[in-house]
């Protein structure tokens, strides 16, 4: 995913510099870890690319309120926010929303969205540290979590747009491409017809 995110960032950073925009990038937890303020040029991007790829967090967990709320403030010019997570906090959305484009990019694997028929597995949440067992040989369950995961995504594109806030939803097991054109494209229609 830490990849596949790197990419995506870069090619929506070096279309940006195309356009003569300028990016810039912020990396957080329960704080904000990593900030780059917005510049113009190559040499920039690389430099967002590469924090991208190499960055170690400190700290675990997500503010994304937090974050949002940083964004407001060190950034007061409405800019492109590329924001890949969900919905921490609606509020914070809603006001970061108002001063600038923003728009999230959910990289998900295709496990998050149906766990493969593997036994009792042992997993461990990255952000608290909790570790769970789960029998995935039960096809209740896999189906169960299918289904779970499947009203998640349903409910987060709605909000999403009850918010007006782009979204852009990728696969690690698909081509990006196709969906980054598609989204670019009803963009354009959208600005054109007002």
């Amino acid at each position: 995913k830490r990849e596949l995110a790197a990419e995506i960032a870069s090619v929506l950073a070096f279309s940006a510099i195309r356009n003569n925009d300028k990016v810039g990038l912020l990396l957080y937890t329960d704080e904000v870890e990593k900030f780059i303020p917005p510049r113009k040029g190559r040499k920039h991007v690389l430099r967002v690319i590469r924090e991208i790829l190499f960055f170690k967090p400190d700290r675990r967990g997500t503010d994304l309120a937090g974050a949002l709320q940083f964004l407001s403030r060190i950034i007061p010019q409405p800019s492109v926010t590329d924001e890949p997570l969900g919905l921490e906090s609606q509020k914070a959305l809603r006001q970061v929303n108002r001063k600038h484009d923003l728009v999230t990019v959910q990289i998900v694997d295709r496990y998050e969205t149906a766990l493969p028929d593997l036994g009792l597995i042992v997993l461990k949440d990255s952000e608290t540290g909790e570790v769970v067992e789960i029998e995935t040989g039960s096809r209740v369950l896999r189906n169960q979590f299918a289904e779970e995961q499947t009203l998640m995504q349903s409910s987060l594109k709605r909000q999403f747009r009850a918010m007006g806030i782009d979204s852009i939803y990728l696969r690690t097991d698909e081509e990006y491409s196709t969906a980054l054109a598609r989204f670019f494209e009803n963009r354009e229609k959208r600005a054109r017809h007002g």
